[in-house]
């Protein structure tokens, strides 16, 4: 991955924290300067890391589609597979700072489905699969990173509620 596609990366990871972090400094404006720097950091990294997998997870989704289709082939694992490029991350930066800090998770949605459809057609000439067929492995492995992540931070929000409860002397 080049440096552009890195500092793009974390932009785009930074503008997508600033999203969820945001709105609880504003349910919670008591939260110190510390912890809020804290979130927008690990937020940074989680979203930025997502992003950066995405098109490692259709090149894998597309590999399994590839293995259905064809069964006999060897598939597409020995190849170079799909990675992003200034070209591509460009428009996934410009909907993350268009859907900060809550314009609206449909307009987030409508602007990230425009980057798949953009990362479909380089995904379809190198898995040698048709334009629709990328595009669905693009939108598998979105959501499975999605639902992914979103369990993740969930379980981890949990552990950290639960460990901070007061104990009840009986």
């Amino acid at each position: 991955m080049s440096t552009t596609v890195l500092v793009l990366l974390f932009l785009v990871g930074l503008s997508e924290s600033a999203g969820r972090v945001l709105p609880l400094v504003a349910f919670r404006p008591k939260l110190s300067p510390r912890v809020v720097v804290g979130l927008m950091v690990t937020g940074t990294v989680v979203e930025g890391t997502v992003v950066a997998l995405w098109p490692l997870a259709a090149w894998i989704v597309s590999d399994l589609v590839q293995q259905i289709v064809a069964p006999g082939e060897a598939g597409l694992s020995g190849t170079t597979g799909l990675a992003w490029t200034p070209a591509l991350v460009a428009p996934l930066l410009l909907a993350a700072v268009l859907a900060f800090p809550l314009l609206g998770p449909s307009l987030h949605i409508l602007l990230v489905a425009g980057v798949g459809a953009g990362l479909a057609g380089p995904l379809a000439g190198a898995s040698g699969l048709d334009w629709w067929p990328a595009a669905g492995c693009i939108a598998i492995a979105r959501v499975w990173l999605a639902v992914t992540f979103e369990v993740i931070r969930r379980m981890i929000a949990r552990i950290i509620a639960g460990s901070r409860r007061p104990e009840v002397i009986i």
